[in-house]
């Protein structure tokens, strides 16, 4: 990914619950658009379902149980904003094995949550956004930054901007 900004720009983006999780993912979700590809990186157990779950729920209007797509690979969900296509590569043995997914479908129709985006190798999609999510030795927090291409900036900082200020 050609990276253009790094979200915040000073100090990290505190998560301190798996509410606080949630309510970014259904912020970043309210100024999603269809074609749009949200890449979560970081350690197993630190998130990355939450947030899909949260950002389904969201546009869903919590109609949709979200469960982890980690022997699926792949789940979709038709929202208000069209339809989902979640994503974990934790189990893909190939970059390559991801176009029997319906990867590129999903880039061009949906909205694409990708949990594990470094299983895809050369094949991540260039213009994205990325959360990284990590943890606070000893504490349940979570530091997240997000990054990507221009066509994220302004709506990314919108939402960090919003998030400091509570």
């Amino acid at each position: 990914m050609a990276e253009v900004f790094r979200l915040p720009e000073k100090g990290t983006l505190s998560l301190l619950t798996e509410q606080d999780t949630m309510a970014l993912a259904g912020a970043l979700a309210e100024v999603s658009l269809p074609g749009d590809v949200i890449t979560l990186r970081g350690a197993l157990g630190i998130g990355k379902t939450t947030f899909a779950r949260g950002f389904i729920q969201y546009l869903s209007m919590g109609k949709e149980e979200v469960v982890s797509p980690t022997f699926t690979l792949v789940q979709t969900y038709d929202t208000k904003k069209g339809k989902i296509w979640h994503f974990d590569l934790y189990r893909l043995d190939s970059p390559n094995d991801v176009l029997e997914l319906g990867l590129e479908d999903a880039q061009a129709t949906g909205i694409s949550l990708i949990e594990w985006p470094e299983r895809l190798g050369q094949q991540i999609p260039k213009a994205s956004l990325e959360i990284d999510i990590s943890s606070v030795a000893g504490q349940t927090a979570r530091l997240v930054w997000l990054s990507g291409t221009q066509n994220w900036r302004e709506r990314a900082l919108g939402v960090v901007s919003r998030a400091c200020q509570s």
